[in-house]
């Protein structure tokens, strides 16, 4: 099946629980369980040491709100993005999450995802 076929409200229940647990694991800075819903091509193109270092350094990365707030879905091939509005508990301001998800030998998973 195409993702892109789900209705909103389907996409939304497997969307938000992996949006919420990509903040709590960006926050503990535990990129194992970061990556775990990953695709596979994703986790093969990431430079670890890079996303390593965000871990540690990042202020923003490490200090992410459990509250955010769910914008909307753009479909596109074989794909979704779903947008969410972030903040952050250590600065002030608002972010653009995105996460684009999509089916890997039948499991949703993320093919992508950013904080701008």
């Amino acid at each position: 099946m195409n993702i892109i076929e789900h209705s909103d409200e389907e996409i939304t229940a497997f969307a938000h629980p992996m949006w919420s647990d990509l903040i709590k694991h960006s926050n503990e800075g535990d990129y194992g369980k970061f990556t775990r819903k990953f695709s596979y091509n994703l986790v093969f193109g990431l430079n670890e040491v890079e996303v390593g270092h965000q871990f540690v350094k990042s202020e923003l990365t490490r200090n992410l709100s459990e509250d955010w707030d769910f914008l909307g879905i753009i479909r596109r091939g074989e794909h979704v993005t779903v947008l969410y509005r972030v903040r952050s508990t250590a600065k002030a301001g608002e972010w653009l999450g995105r996460m684009v998800l999509g089916y890997e030998e039948g499991e949703v998973r993320i093919f992508g995802a950013s904080i701008f």
